[in-house]
């Protein structure tokens, strides 16, 4: 699955428990009617992914939901959900190509109403 959007945040790289488990997380904001913002982790040597990603670049993220199930000390389980990111690149916005004028609306051309009718041409048909 793929998320794109603006990014809202970029967190830092949170170091958990004595096996060095590493977790970093993004703030993605969606282009839609009602814009979301979602929240993406991105754990171990993938934190290193969002080092070259800043506040309010546009960006597609590639995810995976995971899902676990947990039993809490009085035996109530409960479950939870994670988006986790594998790979995050730059989205380029659609602009004018650099060098090229911009093309002038169909109003500023004027009909060509001086065209000789009877000019003949060279084709068959």
């Amino acid at each position: 699955m793929e998320i794109e959007g603006k990014i809202k945040l970029v967190g830092e790289t949170q170091t958990f428990g004595s096996n060095g488990f590493r977790k970093r997380e993004v703030v993605v904001t969606t282009d839609e009617q009602y814009p979301q913002h979602i929240m993406v982790e991105f754990v171990q040597d993938k934190t290193e992914l969002l080092n070259n990603f800043n506040v309010g670049q546009p960006v597609k993220i590639s995810i995976n939901l995971r899902g676990r199930e947990w039993t809490n000390p009085q035996g109530e389980v409960k479950y939870f959900n994670s988006i986790q990111g594998w790979r995050i690149e730059g989205v380029q916005t659609q602009q004018p190509a650099q060098g090229m004028p911009p093309v002038p609306p169909v109003e500023a051309f004027a009909p060509a109403d001086n065209v000789n009718q009877e000019e003949h041409d060279d084709l068959p048909f």
